[in-house]
Formats: structure tokens, C-alpha cells, sequence
């Protein structure tokens, strides 16, 4: 490492967990950041910070005043310019030593496989269904770790799916198997804006413990985070044999 990585990671360089090689780890990694808003925005600041050396940022909208409330990565300036764009150039303020893509696009079953591509690990934080069906899919039919997060009101939750690596543990879709017919969304039910750094956050920390194979990963688990009573639970997830994505 150069002197400017080494005293940049210091606290990482002197963890048991991470040190040297896991910094090396970090710096050689790639991760797919899906939607760059509450949840995306958090979680990509993290891992910038933290040295992974190329983060994609995916995500269709412009920023509006609404998302400010949470959305931490944007200014009042920023208001009606692509979300992914202006997030991978904060990115790139703070760390230089990053490679930062911003692409401006919907990801969706067409597109997901290219999008994909080189990815080692994938953040999903997007607001709707179709897009986590179709990053799930794509990650379970190419073999990639899927970190999905997601929140409301005043709860979130965090699950890390690796049905696609032979692990014989479920996909998103064994959770949710279909979309809700009367889905909740933040807009309809609203969130508590400093939520969504904190499972953000999450996202980011178990992104970090896969790429350096620090601790145990919340695969087959869900970790659920009640923000008005402060406490939190893991649930087991089970695989579904029906599942349309990873069942038989």
C-alpha cells in the first residue's frame, strides 16, 4: 500500500478481522449499489470511505426537495439533478483513491445481467418490487451476494441473500414471494429520515464483512430494527422449494 492508503485505513489496518489483506480485499472488490437514494446513499458513502475500489451507482430519478428529509448525500442545490450522478461525485471527494460509476438508468430483467457484470457484491436499496425481483433474479442466476435493505415508518430491515452461490439458503423472492397487493411505500406511509442511515449503514457493514470475510454474514437471516422502541431481532429465512427464482 502507498502511505496515503495506509494512514487513510489506519483503523481498519489494525482490526483483527480486516488488516492488510482485508484492505487488499476492500481496495480489489466491486460493488453494485442499486438505487442511490435513503438507503444506497449511506451505504455507498460507507463503502467508499471504507476503500472498496469500484462502486456502481444505478438509479433513474433527479433529486427533489422531499428527499432531502433523509437523503444526506444531496444539497438543496442538487434539487433536479440525477441522483446517481451527483452521489458518485460526492464519492469521489471523499475518497479520490475509489472508482466511482454513476449510471442513470432503471435496472430491469432486459438490462440486469450487463449491469451486473464484474459486480462481487450487490446493494439493493430501491423503492419498488419490480426492481428487487429483477436484482434478485439476476443475482441468484449470476452467482452474486445480494445485500437488500429495506424501511418504514419507523422500522427496517436487513437480509444478505446467497441462494445463487450453492449455499442451498433462500433468495429474496423465497421471502417475498409476491408483491404485496397493497404495498407500503414511504411516500404512502412516510419514514423517519435518520432510519435509513442506520440500515444504510447496515447494508454497508455487511458488504464490508463479505467482502473481507470478517464475522458472520446475515445470510439466511433477516435482521429487523424497530427505531422507536430501540431494539432489534434476527429471524431465520427458509428456502422455498416452489420459489420461482431458486426453487426446484
Amino acid at each position: 500500500m502507498e502511505d496515503e492508503e495506509i494512514e487513510r485505513y489506519a483503523r481498519h489496518l489494525v482490526l483483527r478481522e480486516i488488516g492488510g489483506p482485508g484492505q487488499q480485499r476492500l481496495r480489489a472488490a466491486s460493488a453494485l449499489i442499486v438505487g442511490a437514494g435513503g438507503l444506497g446513499g449511506p451505504a455507498a458513502l460507507y463503502l467508499a470511505a471504507a476503500g472498496v475500489g469500484t462502486i456502481t451507482l444505478i438509479d433513474p430519478d433527479t433529486v427533489s426537495l422531499d428527499n432531502l428529509q433523509r437523503q444526506i448525500q444531496f444539497a438543496t442545490e442538487d434539487v433536479g439533478q440525477p441522483k446517481a450522478a451527483i452521489a458518485a461525485q460526492g464519492l469521489a471527494r471523499l475518497n479520490p483513491l475509489v472508482n466511482v460509476r454513476a449510471v442513470q438508468a432503471e435496472l430491469t430483467p432486459e438490462n440486469a445481467a450487463a449491469v451486473l457484470a464484474g459486480s462481487d457484491v450487490v446493494l439493493d436499496g430501491c423503492d419498488n418490487f419490480e426492481t428487487r425481483f429483477a436484482v434478485n433474479a439476476a443475482c441468484h442466476r449470476l452467482g452474486k451476494p445480494l445485500i437488500s435493505g429495506a424501511v418504514g415508518r419507523w422500522t427496517g430491515q436487513v437480509a444478505t441473500f446467497t441462494s445463487g452461490l450453492g449455499k442451498g439458503t433462500p433468495c429474496y423472492q423465497c421471502f417475498v414471494p409476491a408483491i404485496p397487493p397493497d404495498a407500503e411505500t414511504c411516500e404512502r406511509v412516510g419514514v423517519v429520515g435518520a432510519l435509513t442511515g442506520i440500515v444504510g449503514s447496515i447494508m454497508a457493514l455487511e458488504a464490508i464483512k463479505w467482502i473481507t470475510g470478517a464475522g458472520d454474514p446475515l445470510s439466511g437471516r433477516l435482521l429487523m430494527y424497530d427505531g422507536l422502541a430501540g431494539t432489534s431481532r434476527t429471524l431465520t429465512l427458509h428456502h422455498d422449494p416452489a420459489c420461482p427464482v431458486c426453487g426446484q
